[in-house]
């Protein structure tokens, strides 16, 4: 009697475990499909290349930074230097 229940119940582990990989593989395959199908209909737009923006080692920081933040973080560098060194 007991080897016929543990039978039973390692066949219905079996069924369910072997559902459930059905399951998870379809939906892996749809997902991928339908991803190729995004993809192939409606592609990413191409972006323009970026430039970056180099200045000339003789021009001044933007105008439009305040003095008084620029002296609050050069504080903060200084006395974050002090400290760890």
């Amino acid at each position: 009697m007991q080897g016929d229940i543990i039978a039973q119940g390692v066949e219905l582990m079996l069924y369910g475990m072997g559902t459930v990989v059905v399951f998870l593989g379809l939906l892996v395959l749809a997902t991928f499909g339908m991803s190729g199908l995004i993809t192939r209909y409606f592609p990413e737009p191409e972006l323009p290349p970026v430039t970056a923006r180099v200045r000339s080692p003789g021009t001044a920081a933007p105008a439009e930074l305040d003095p008084g933040v620029v002296a609050v973080i050069t504080a903060a560098i200084h006395q974050h230097r002090n400290t760890n060194n």
